[in-house]
């Protein structure tokens, strides 16, 4: 069966859906069939009014719904802004005390070592005992040195047997030549035999020097006072010649030890006085001198090693004692800022800087000129009057407006 469907001019829809209704053209009415004119019918107003037609009117307003709301959120979402702590830099003149931990240890030191090789059999010290000069530090097992020094004494023995022998020939043809009695050439044999005897003789008796000054080496004895500051060997091991055994610190002079950064290094007065007190008790104090710097950094913590003398050092600072060095930098105008304000970008020093006008931030790279526990001093990027901030920068990213919270100097 053929049927005619009235035909549909269109389908308004907005932002905002006037109608709801389908309109059909009132100029081309719509042709009906008796069979289809029991279950479709038109309204007065030409709406359709049939299930289809509700249904796609359900569909259209839903969308248009949905639509207008999204582009409403769209349109209301305001930018994001962060409430910042800032913080207004200035140039001050900081005259900063620097502040770091070291050791007490002796001006010069002795080491002590054998001179012969051997295997240790005692060393009659341990570190914090005093030693005087002269006394027995430790002992190498002497049986070979004996050996040989016996060994020195028979050929000595035996050398001044040929020697008195050769010499009362030598007698005896000097008194026969002189009788006309003996050759000059038996004479002379006789002379050089005496001499030969004379010169093993004179060998055998440096021999014997040298086996009597290897059995002395068998004692390591302190040639100066003061006290053990360390060892190196224990008994029973076997030494070589040279090897250290004990570091004895002379009665004198004692230094506190500092390992310090290069940059503090660049930054202190050329004639630096420290002030050295011990962590245990502060109140035990002593005023030093830079007396030596160390001109190769250590390979781990990359710092420089930095010897004070001390001037007149109480008793209570002993050697090996922990001592706080306190030196004060000279006065420069400097900006600081509180440490929370520093970041990273690009694996380099940045902070957010605040534009005022617009409420906006951006990084800027800076350069630090030394780190404290709880403030930066920069050496270039910041000038007078930024406004740096100081919390919340791990939120913020590049052209953020922020809110401030609060400011100060």
């Amino acid at each position: 069966m053929s049927q005619n469907w009235p035909k549909l001019e269109g389908l308004a829809l907005g932002r905002r859906v006037r109608s709801a209704s389908i309109f059909v053209s009132k100029e081309k009415p719509m042709r009906m069939s008796p069979a289809s004119s029991g279950a479709k019918r038109l309204c007065d107003g030409g709406t359709i009014a049939t299930p289809v037609g509700v249904l796609l009117t359900t569909i259209a307003l839903l969308a248009a719904s949905l639509l207008s709301a999204c582009q409403r959120e769209t349109e209301a979402a305001p930018p994001e802004v962060r409430p910042v702590r800032t913080v207004v830099v200035k140039k001050r003149d900081v005259g900063e005390t620097l502040t770091y931990t070291g050791r007490i240890e002796a001006e010069a030191e002795t080491r002590f070592s054998f001179r012969i090789g051997g295997r240790m059999v005692e060393r009659s010290v341990n570190v914090g005992d005093r030693v005087e000069p002269g006394h027995v530090v430790a002992k190498l097992e002497p049986q070979n040195e004996l050996n040989a020094l016996r060994s020195a004494q028979a050929a000595v023995t035996a050398a001044q047997a040929q020697f008195t022998e050769a010499q009362n020939n030598y007698e005896r043809q000097k008194f026969l030549l002189a009788r006309d009695v003996a050759s000059r050439v038996q004479y002379e044999r006789a002379e050089q035999t005496r001499d030969t005897a004379q010169a093993q003789l004179d060998s055998a008796q440096a021999q014997l020097k040298v086996a009597q000054d290897q059995v002395s080496d068998t004692e390591l004895k302190a040639d100066a006072g003061g006290i053990v500051i360390g060892t190196a060997a224990e008994p029973g091991e076997v030494v070589q010649a040279g090897q250290l055994i004990v570091r004895v610190a002379p009665k004198g002079g004692r230094d506190a030890v500092f390992d310090v950064p290069g940059q503090v290094l660049r930054s202190a007065p050329s004639d630096s006085t420290v002030k050295v007190s011990l962590t245990d008790d502060p109140k035990v104090t002593t005023i030093g001198r830079v007396r030596e710097v160390g001109q190769q950094a250590d390979p781990v913590t990359r710092t420089f090693e930095v010897r004070v003398g001390l001037t007149d050092p109480p008793d209570a600072m002993r050697l090996g004692a922990t001592v706080i060095g306190q030196l004060q930098l000279d006065s420069a105008p400097t900006i600081e800022i509180p440490a929370s304000g520093l970041t990273e970008y690009e694996r380099r020093p940045a902070v957010w800087v605040v534009d005022p006008a617009s409420l906006t931030v951006s990084l800027r790279a800076v350069e630090v000129l030394r780190h404290n526990p709880a403030t930066v001093a920069i050496a270039s990027g910041l000038e007078t009057g930024d406004i740096v901030v100081t919390a919340g920068v791990q939120a913020l990213h590049p052209g953020q407006k922020i809110r401030l919270l609060e400011s100060g100097r």
